[in-house]
């Protein structure tokens, strides 16, 4: 089985904008499938990439080029310069959980597999989502639902896990299954339970405050011209990249001078998310929700 098929793969790499000789970051490694495709377009220049996953480091190739962080994308800066990387040319980033994580069934990301629920990307952290669902007051549990997985009955549903849990701890997929049973709407499972998923797992990852701060850093470190380069799978990830790009920053007003000019750091070269087409999507179902979004930094 394959670690992982990338995603909207060639396109990614030609919003890259390669230069053989440039300094370009995979902040996503994952299978390595993207990074593949950039290290065959590199003469004198390099590869840095990021994966905090063991499992992901475990799969790197070995490459004179490749240079490979394991860390959270959110000390993107911090990282580079740590290994002597001012500026690069390019940041490429393909959110969410790898097809990898989905299929091991032990990591407890998928509702396919009856396994403890995990959830974290870093193996090496404390917090699980098993932890979330039997340590979390009702109210927290309330925000994360509504918030993260935009759960419609998210209070009925952090009620019922607060009552039942006293009675009997969370520990697996199929006790989550069994303890929210009456909350899910008739005929909407896998919709009502990958929300539910998808909550679990942004707060056990604090995947939306990392990808803020990977935004953040990455106007710092790309040199005018480099090209920002983010695939996301749900519309949180997506509003925050659409309005980074677009603004500069996560929510308000475009800045402009006193002049009428829009003060923004980057310029959108597709102003509509690029998505997958049929094929590609019947090849690999992942791609399904997947939206790309390609910047420049102009100053």
């Amino acid at each position: 089985m394959l670690y992982h098929t990338p995603v909207l793969l060639h396109t990614c790499i030609n919003a890259l904008n390669i230069h053989p000789d440039g300094v370009y970051v995979d902040v996503t490694y994952g299978g390595g499938g993207h990074s593949a495709e950039i290290l065959k377009l590199l003469k004198r220049g390099r590869l840095v990439v990021f994966d905090q996953d063991a499992d992901a480091f475990k799969n790197k190739v070995e490459n004179d080029k490749l240079l490979f962080i394991r860390n959270n994308f959110s000390n993107l800066k911090e990282a580079l310069n740590e290994n002597g990387i001012i500026e690069v040319n390019g940041i490429l980033a393909d959110l969410g959980v790898s097809s990898h994580q989905f299929n091991e069934a032990s990591r407890g990301f998928s509702i396919r597999f009856d396994a403890n629920l995990d959830m974290r990307m870093d193996t090496g952290s404390s917090l699980t989502a098993s932890c979330i669902l039997n340590k979390y007051e009702e109210k927290q549990l309330v925000n994360i639902f509504s918030n993260y997985g935009e759960v419609e009955n998210s209070k009925r549903l952090a009620f019922t896990i607060v009552t039942n849990r006293k009675a009997k701890t969370i520990e697996t997929v199929s006790d989550l299954k069994l303890v929210i049973n009456r909350c899910i709407p008739p005929k909407k499972e896998n919709q009502y339970l990958a929300q539910v998923f998808q909550a679990l797992r942004i707060e056990v990852n604090n995947e939306l405050e990392s990808l803020k701060k990977m935004l953040i850093q990455s106007e710092d470190v790309l040199v005018k011209g480099g090209r920002l380069v983010v695939i996301s799978y749900h519309s949180l990830e997506d509003r925050l990249v659409k309005n980074f790009m677009k603004k500069g920053k996560f929510e308000g007003e475009l800045d402009k001078d006193i002049y009428g000019n829009v003060n923004a750091p980057f310029e959108l070269i597709n102003k509509k998310p690029i998505v997958p087409d049929e094929q590609e999507i019947v090849e690999n179902n992942r791609a399904r929700s997947a939206k790309l979004r390609i910047a420049q930094k102009t100053v």
